[in-house]
């Protein structure tokens, strides 16, 4: 149902959209793997049932199967002792392998979405054709000023090569985020009802990308310089696997800024500012040289997650 109003609702159609994650991720984090298998796979027939085969398979892309798959690691466990720690404790799923296996399935979709709609530079074009058609149009604003209507149009026509390829970096990053966002919210919706498996963790703290994630990353900058579709797949991988970067670099922030009378506004001018490339960039690089893998710890009598976690870190 919150897809279909993402449709029909056009100023909230992500954040409906992004949000019709949240079900599967209540319902696996505090129910367990059968109850995001049964509720991803009644949504996805009730999809195909009331809208169409194509609208199921979309949304079962794009959010039931990663919430799904999301829910199951994060209530994935095992003895502390099989990582080097103590006897009486369980270790949890890093969250920094969690974010990188959401950063690798939004890469999946949008590669699916790709190939089924024939993203292209045909039709990247024809959306910026589309757009200078619309400001041409007599009752623009530009329509009284051909000076400006034309320098605009000549911008747009010089960045039709870029767009192809600007289009999923914007597209893989906010996805990533905001599916994040989702698990983040059901983390703390379940955590309240008490039926939570998982222990809640600080964020700002164990948030950070697992270092492996730097050498895809990499990888997709490399194929961007191919051109064709591996330039496209590799922006793909930069926006999605950037986003998770990006994320892990203001949970740094947050993380240093702890306890200090200029947090507020610094944090609100540091999202305020990544707005624009150069801030962003670098909110970027601080995520890539802050790579952890933080594992939180449990008592084995208390696996599901009531008691305080500590944590083990792997940095380098």
């Amino acid at each position: 149902m919150l897809v279909l109003g993402a449709s029909t609702q056009s100023f909230l159609s992500t954040i409906l959209f992004a949000s019709s994650a949240l079900p599967i991720l209540i319902a696996g984090l505090g129910w367990g793997n059968r109850a995001a298998i049964i509720a991803v796979l009644s949504s996805a027939v009730l999809g195909a049932i009331m809208v169409s085969p194509t609208f199921a398979l979309m949304i079962g892309v794009f959010t039931l199967i990663p919430a799904g798959w999301l829910s199951h690691l994060a209530n994935l466990a095992r003895p502390a002792s099989e990582l080097g720690g103590p006897d009486n404790l369980m270790a949890w799923y890093p969250i920094s392998d969690i974010l990188m296996h959401l950063c690798g399935l939004v890469t999946i979709a949008l590669i699916i979405l790709g190939f089924m709609i024939g993203y292209g530079p045909e039709l990247t074009n024809s959306i910026v054709d589309a757009m200078s058609a619309s400001l041409s149009a007599p009752n623009s604003e530009f329509a009284g000023d051909p000076q400006a209507l034309a320098q605009i149009q000549q911008s747009l026509e010089q960045t039709k090569s870029i767009i192809v390829l600007l289009m999923p970096v914007v597209q893989g990053a906010a996805w990533v985020a905001l599916l994040f966002a989702a698990f983040y919210f059901a983390v703390r919706i379940v955590s309240r009802s008490g039926r939570a498996v998982r222990p809640r963790e600080d964020m700002p703290s164990a948030l950070r990308m697992n270092r492996n994630a730097i050498f895809i990353f990499l990888a997709g900058i490399l194929m961007m310089f191919a051109g064709g579709v591996p330039a496209m797949i590799g922006a793909t991988i930069c926006g999605t696997f950037g986003g998770g970067f990006v994320m892990s670099g203001f949970a740094a922030l947050h993380f240093r800024s702890l306890g200090k009378d200029w947090r507020i506004p610094a944090l609100t001018l540091c999202y305020l500012s990544t707005m624009m490339m150069l801030p962003a960039f670098a909110v970027l690089i601080l995520g890539l040289f802050d790579t952890r893998r933080t594992i939180a710890l449990t008592p084995v009598k208390a696996a599901d997650g009531k008691q305080t976690n500590t944590d083990i870190n792997e940095q380098n």
